[in-house]
C-alpha cells in the first residue's frame, strides 16, 4: 500500500463523518452495561485504507460514546499489570518502522482520565495493587484504531499492560474489570486475529493473497466463537495455522480480556469486521 498523499484516505474520513462524529450521543445508565471489544488493530495502513476506516467508525457510531476508554494491547507486555499515564494529552508511542514520517508526528490528545484510572484500580486485589508507568503513552495498538472510532479525542483513554497470556489468568483480569462497562467505560482487547508477519509474501501485501495458514486459523476462531466455546479457544497451539498465523501470541490472547469482561463469556459474540488486509485477518467483535 503505497499511496499518493500518505493518510489521505483518514484526511477525507475526518470531513465526511465531522457531523456524525458531533451527532453521536453520550452513554447513559439508561443504556445499560457497554459491550466489550475485541478488535484487530492495524498499523499506520489503517489510515490509508477506507474500508478499514469505514469499518471502524461505522462500529463506534453504533454505539453511545463511552464514558471512557480501557484498552489492552498487544504491544504492551510487563509481568504484572500496569496503567498508562492518565494525564491529559499523554504522548502517543510510535513503535513502527519504515512508514512515511506523516505517522509518526499524529497525535491523539485525550483529555484527562484520572478518574478513570481510580475506577480500575479500585476493582484489583489488595494483593495485587495496580501502578501507573507514570511516562508511558498509547502505543499503536491504542491509538491507532481509536484515532478513527473516536477522532474527536474527547473520551479518557487509559492503556492497561497484559501481565500473562494464560487465557484463564486473562479472563479472570477481564472479569475484574467487568463492572466498568455498567459504568459506560468501553473495554477493548486490542490485537490482530492472525499475525504471521515473517512468514508474510510480496503477494499478501500487494494484492491481500489470504494464505491458508491465516484463512484456517481465522476460521477456527470463528467456528470456536459461534459454539461459545472458551475452551478450545484456549487450547490455541493446536488450532489450524499455528504457529504461522501467531509465532507468538500477543495479537491473539487479547481475546481473553474481551471474553472474560463478558457477562456471560460462553455467549456468541456479535461479529463487526471479518475480511482480510494484506492476508492477515482482521476479525474483530464485541460481547454484551
Amino acid at each position: 500500500m503505497n499511496p499518493a498523499v500518505p493518510g489521505g484516505a483518514f484526511d477525507d474520513f475526518l470531513i465526511r463523518s465531522a457531523d456524525a462524529v458531533r451527532a453521536q450521543r453520550s452513554w447513559t445508565p439508561d443504556d445499560g452495561p457497554m459491550p466489550a471489544f475485541y478488535l484487530s488493530h492495524g498499523a499506520p495502513p489503517v489510515f490509508d485504507d477506507p474500508l478499514w476506516i469505514r469499518q471502524l467508525s461505522d462500529w463506534a457510531l453504533s454505539l453511545p460514546r463511552p464514558t471512557g476508554i480501557l484498552i489492552v494491547s498487544a504491544h504492551w507486555e510487563s509481568e504484572r499489570a500496569l496503567l498508562s499515564s492518565p494525564a491529559a494529552g499523554t504522548p502517543l508511542v510510535y513503535d513502527f518502522g519504515g512508514f512515511h514520517p506523516r505517522y509518526f508526528q499524529m497525535t491523539y490528545e485525550t483529555p484527562d482520565a484520572t478518574a478513570l484510572a481510580h475506577q480500575v484500580a479500585a476493582l484489583m486485589p489488595d494483593d495485587e495493587p495496580l501502578h501507573v508507568a507514570g511516562g508511558r503513552g498509547l502505543d499503536h495498538g491504542a491509538w491507532v484504531p481509536l484515532k478513527v472510532m473516536y477522532p474527536a479525542a474527547d473520551v479518557p483513554v487509559l492503556q492497561l499492560s497484559m501481565p500473562t497470556h494464560d487465557p484463564v489468568r486473562l479472563m479472570a483480569l477481564g472479569a475484574r474489570l467487568k463492572p466498568l462497562r455498567e459504568q459506560g467505560v468501553l473495554v477493548v482487547g486490542s490485537g490482530f486475529m492472525t499475525h504471521g508477519l515473517q512468514f508474510a509474501t510480496r503477494e499478501m501485501f500487494l494484492h491481500n493473497q489470504v494464505p491458508n495458514w491465516s484463512r484456517e486459523f481465522d476460521g477456527w476462531v470463528a467456528e470456536a466463537l459461534s459454539r461459545g466455546d472458551v475452551d478450545t479457544l484456549a487450547d490455541y497451539h493446536r488450532a489450524p495455522g499455528m504457529p504461522y498465523a501467531h509465532p507468538t501470541v500477543e495479537h491473539y490472547t487479547p481475546l481473553f480480556i474481551t471474553l472474560g469482561v463478558a457477562a456471560d463469556p460462553t455467549a456468541v459474540p456479535t461479529t463487526t469486521i471479518d475480511d482480510f488486509q494484506m492476508g492477515f485477518a482482521k476479525r474483530s467483535l464485541q460481547v454484551v
